[in-house]
């Protein structure tokens, strides 16, 4: 039996599953890849963002060379496995429902 209580409730809640699977994609995202791809206002992806970092899942840097200050994020270590264990749950919860 699947143990449900094994899913991660940081990266369960969709807008932050949908910023891991993108991160998961490609090295780093800037905030304003991420927005758009999302299509979410500055403050839900900013709080999210927040959450993401707070647990060390993602990693923030803040590119100020340019004439406008770049934030970009990237998953780590810690986030990419907690984002590979929550997704091999995801399809053992997938597989079980499918019938036979």
């Amino acid at each position: 039996m699947i143990d449900f209580d094994q899913l991660d409730k940081l990266i369960h809640e969709k807008c932050r599953l949908a910023i891991m699977t993108l991160l998961a994609t490609r090295d780093d995202w800037s905030f304003q890849d991420l927005k758009a791809e999302l299509g979410l206002s500055d403050g839900n992806l900013i709080t999210h963002m927040r959450t993401l970092v707070n647990a060390a899942y993602v990693k923030e840097s803040c590119d100020e060379t340019g004439s406008r200050p770049r934030t970009t994020y990237r998953l780590t270590a810690a986030g990419r496995k907690a984002f590979k264990t929550h997704i091999d749950l995801l399809e053992a919860i997938v597989k079980a429902a499918k019938p036979s």
